[in-house]
């Protein structure tokens, strides 16, 4: 059994609004469900109770109600939700309290912008006038290429009240990253920042924004943020410019289309790192229900708490963070980069805004610890009871890390899900342990299983994350795949009719789970299958490396595990630190992790929302191509992995 590292006192329990569903729960069904594993166990038995209980607790107000909450038509990607209801995701978001503040907006060069209900009401108001002024009505898209600032959220809401598509990358994609993901959907209105700041340094996007509408004949608006010099101003324009405080006048109160629950609410995209990135298309009553339960369940987020996700507007969790609005919190926003001007900066946010909630990512958190940073003895981290971690698996040290670090009465839930549901199927619970180096276990409503290959459930066994029964978030589709095929293709063809998520899992039989990676990266030297996260735990125990990535190189017939390693300035990988690797590794995970090379990189490649790419190194060791290097955040990384002489022989 994993050593617990936190237990919820009965007090915080009793208090948590977990609890109180539970409760809940039981008066309206005449249940007597004790805890949480039973009240998850129901929750999947009895889907359209619970959705439709949830749905109730939250007060979610539909103009016409549901005809049934769920009709199953036997098959996950038929099922219907709410038939019949109507409903405004914007509407949610903006129902605080007029004095309460909705959200404060921070940048790298120490700008504030401070927003309450009421006045974020009266810009989404504005913006709304000028957009229906502008022609967009449901259906149509509405694109941003935007920092993480209080104007992206004001553009979101905007254009979600009016029942247009919302679709963001953020600024620091090339022209050709916008293009392949906004000339798929054809927006109608783009709405740009002229300039963006990242680790000090200013950047003008007006090239790159000339290349983007040129790509973008479906333009009628380029509304255009933080333009105001030549320099960050495309050249004369195809279609109408205007600057965004020209472009509307704050002022009233929004009105709010009613909506099937079914409206298209927002279209992300996949990586796009082995192929043109998918645009996944969400809908609006799937998305609110979701993220209430996620956020006002299992992150326990009240009204009047402080939200932060270190985030940009082109990751899933920007729009995960954004809904925080419908608990009635406050949000952060931070734009920038983490660790500038210093490495604690992010830290800092903590205690100058009253951060209840702070969310980063696994790989934030081990830079941290690499640097040596002590946060309890730098911080008072007074308000801070809850971090969240993503991105990628957090290790078991990365666990202890926290609690030695910050503070030991802390809710450390590591979170996982995907763009592709623009949620989670496995997070954290006010009401359970946190256990060292396992996510708490599966969110409500989520059938979550881990599966070998023979399509078996399994416990402590490594395998296939999969969900066995439909949940409403699931997608409505990819943009223009009328027959459906490239959806069931991506998720169902695994295990026929169930979703397979690409994740390599592990579930324990107490209802915790462990990512070892994705399953298109699991190495098989000799057969067996290693996750590449059991090799990256170990290897961080290491001060000398910094960061690393493993591969599988085709080898004599077989596969054999190289390690490339990122080491501190000043390092070099001589033949002792090679073999305190190998020993590491070895001694915690077992001889069969062993890499057959070690290679020491200048960098490794990632994507923009920071996950590593196993997969685009692979290739290039393998001499394939990388399709779509505009997905990632440091393309020229990649050059490191070609054609090393260390991988001939």
């Amino acid at each position: 059994m994993p050593h617990t590292l936190w237990i919820p006192t009965p007090e915080r329990i009793a208090h948590s609004r977990m609890d109180s569903f539970r409760r809940h729960v039981n008066r309206q069904f005449g249940l007597a469900l004790e805890d949480y594993a039973q009240l998850h166990e129901w929750s999947i038995r009895q889907r359209g109770d619970f959705w439709q209980s949830l749905a109730e607790f939250f007060g979610v107000h539909f103009h016409t109600p549901a005809t049934s909450a769920l009709e199953e038509n036997g098959d996950m990607t038929r099922a219907r939700w709410f038939s019949g209801a109507a409903l405004n995701y914007a509407e949610h978001l903006l129902q605080g309290d007029d004095r309460q503040t909705a959200l404060i907006s921070r940048d790298e060069g120490g700008q504030r912008v401070e927003l309450t209900y009421a006045e974020l009401r009266a810009h989404v108001a504005g913006l709304q006038r000028s957009l229906r002024g502008a022609g967009v009505g449901p259906g149509d898209r509405v694109a941003a290429i935007l920092p993480n600032g209080w104007q992206a959220i004001v553009a979101l809401l905007a254009t979600s009240s009016l029942g247009a598509v919302w679709s963001s990358c953020s600024p620091d994609f090339g022209s050709r990253g916008v293009l392949d993901r906004f000339g798929q959907i054809e927006p109608a209105v783009l709405i740009a920042c002229g300039r963006y700041r990242y680790g000090g340094k200013d950047v003008a996007l007006g090239q790159r924004l000339d290349e983007v509408l040129a790509g973008l004949p479906s333009l009628r608006q380029l509304v255009l943020v933080d333009g105001d010099t030549d320099d960050r101003r495309p050249s004369p324009s195809p279609v109408p410019v205007q600057d965004w405080q020209d472009f509307y006048q704050p002022g009233g109160q929004p009105d709010f289309a009613a909506l099937p629950f079914d409206h298209p609410l927002y279209i992300l995209y996949s990586s796009g790192t082995t192929g043109a990135p998918k645009c996944i298309v969400h809908r609006a009553g799937g998305v609110l229900l979701q993220h209430l339960k996620e956020l006002g369940l299992h992150t326990d987020l009240r009204s009047g708490e402080r939200l932060f996700y270190y985030t940009t507007c082109g990751w899933m969790m920007w729009n995960w963070l954004v809904s925080g609005l419908a608990l009635g919190a406050t949000l952060v926003l931070y734009d920038g980069s983490p660790f500038h001007p210093a490495p604690g900066h992010l830290l800092d946010l903590i205690d100058e805004e009253s951060i209840a909630v702070f969310g980063v990512s696994a790989r934030y958190l081990s830079a941290l610890e690499k640097q040596g940073l002590h946060p309890a003895d730098s911080h008072r981290l007074h308000s801070l009871r809850c971090i969240l971690s993503t991105g990628s698996p957090l290790s078991a040290e990365g666990f202890d890390y926290v609690y030695r670090s910050f503070k030991a009465d802390v809710q450390l839930s590591s979170i996982s899900g995907g763009t592709d549901i623009v949620s989670c199927f496995a997070l954290g619970s006010p009401t359970l342990p946190v256990r060292r180096g396992e996510l708490q276990g599966p969110g409500l409503g989520m059938a979550v299983e881990v599966w070998n290959d023979q399509g078996q459930r399994v416990f402590d066994e490594k395998g296939e994350l999969v969900c066995t029964r439909a949940f409403p978030s699931m997608p409505l589709g990819f943009w223009r795949d009328g027959d459906g095929s490239r959806y069931r293709a991506a998720y169902f063809e695994r295990f026929p009719g169930v979703w397979a998520h690409g994740d390599y899992a592990e579930q324990r039989p107490h209802g915790g789970l462990i990512i070892h990676g994705r399953s298109d990266a699991v190495l098989n030297p000799g057969g067996v299958r290693i996750g590449t996260a059991e090799i990256y735990r170990q290897v961080e125990r290491i001060d000398e490396v910094l960061e690393s990535v493993a591969i599988g190189q085709q080898w004599q017939g077989d596969v054999r595990v190289v390690l490339f390693v990122q080491l501190r300035e000043g390092v070099e990988l001589d033949a002792a630190l090679e073999r305190r690797i190998r020993e590491e590794i070895r001694q915690h995970a077992s001889p069969r992790h062993v890499p057959a090379r070690i290679v020491a990189v200048q960098d490794i490649p990632r994507t923009r929302s920071g996950k590593i790419v196993e997969l685009a190194v692979r290739n290039v060791v393998h001499g394939q191509p990388v399709n779509n290097t505009e997905a990632l955040a440091n393309p020229e990384a990649l050059d490191c992995y070609r054609d090393r002489v260390e991988l001939q022989s």
